[in-house]
């Protein structure tokens, strides 16, 4: 097993086990549509064993960015379809990352609609706004009564992404976003049976992922966590809780037949995450870069020490979309602008050569 060797993943067939991270990158217009300048990102990056796509809200009040796109409208649908046509003519795999903001939103962000979490607690700081800079709002409880339409808004988004010629969908439980802000009891200071227990607050994740699993396939359905991010007020600084916590919805996600178990975190080889890898009982990619950048070297080990079955790779692929090509023949990278992350412009975004070009340059 290398870097450069196929995996399986559920029903995907990856001709390498380099990811793409999902990455918010703001290029979708205020109609949240993906447009010529999304389609291109995604299919310079079509070598990759696998993208997964930046997080696409699933609800007007799921959207956490402006210029974020969303799986909810029909012309945002056909954007997608245009993404998973152009990938798949370049050879690619991609699926959506379904994501909904849960409280890293604000009103004049996702449309007007009530900014949803798990308790009623609000991040602290700021947030952007097209209106500036504006505190985080404290959010609507959800209840128990509403639940059940948030797992649906979660099923409908998948289905299209299905729909669109997506190759599936990866349920975003990590970053402090809603399913994550339920895991934590930092955010989640619920006394009913979705908080408390460390079974209660990942039912609800589980909830979703079996939801959206039974609707298009649990091969088709890949998770993300990121236990210990500690980001975005959501924090789990208690091992022993945190361990219980991720036990729990491991031990919840094993029956469901998953395409794989994404983890961002710092040191995939220590007892938490390994602890977790078994009781999943299926593949495991790791994405150790949101602090720092992940390396050829680093990738490469991952595999050869079997660490993990894939590694997610974000800002290398950023800035250079045939990374396949040059990690693999130990080839120079583009350097990464950090001012061109987030934008409404090529610049950044579609303009990194690759290494033909790069040369001829």
């Amino acid at each position: 097993m290398t870097l450069f060797s196929p995996l399986t993943l559920g029903d995907l067939h990856l001709p390498n086990r380099l990811v793409m991270a999902p990455l918010t990158r703001t290029r979708a217009g205020l109609d949240g549509i993906p447009g010529p300048m999304v389609i291109e990102h995604y299919r310079q990056r079509a070598s990759l064993g696998l993208i997964v796509s930046e997080g696409v809200y699933p609800s007007h009040a799921g959207q956490g960015y402006t210029g974020q796109p969303g799986l909810v409208t029909a012309e945002q649908v056909d954007g997608w379809r245009s993404v998973a046509s152009a990938v798949h003519e370049a050879g690619g795999l991609i699926v959506a990352q379904v994501m909904h903001a849960g409280r890293v939103s604000h009103d004049l962000v996702n449309g007007g609609f009530d900014v949803v979490a798990p308790s009623a607690i609000a991040i602290e700081g700021e947030t952007h706004t097209p209106e500036g800079k504006k505190p985080y709002p404290v959010p609507h409880a959800l209840t128990e009564a509403e639940l059940p339409g948030i797992v649906a808004e979660f099923v409908r988004a998948s289905q299209n992404a299905i729909a669109a010629g997506l190759d599936g969908v990866e349920i975003h439980s990590a970053n402090g976003y809603l399913l994550h802000e339920f895991l934590s009891p930092a955010s989640n200071q619920r006394t009913d049976a979705h908080g408390g227990s460390p079974a209660n607050r990942a039912r609800f994740v589980i909830e979703v992922a079996t939801a959206v699993a039974a609707a298009i396939g649990g091969g088709r359905v890949g998770i993300r966590i990121s236990p210990e991010h500690n980001i975005q007020d959501v924090l789990e600084t208690d091992a022993a809780e945190t361990l219980a916590t991720y036990t729990a919805l491991v031990d919840g996600l094993a029956p469901l037949g998953l395409a794989y178990l994404s983890v961002l975190h710092k040191d995939p080889t220590g007892d938490l995450i390994q602890g977790l890898r078994a009781p999943f009982g299926g593949p495991l990619l790791i994405n150790t870069g949101f602090g720092t950048v992940t390396t050829r070297a680093e990738a490469i080990a991952i595999l050869a020490d079997d660490v993990a079955d894939a590694v997610v790779v974000g800002r290398a692929v950023i800035a250079n979309p045939d990374l396949v090509h040059r990690w693999r023949d130990d080839l120079p990278l583009n350097a990464l602008d950090p001012q061109t992350l987030y934008g409404s412009t090529a610049a950044g975004y579609t303009d990194y050569p690759a290494l033909a070009t790069a040369a001829a340059e």
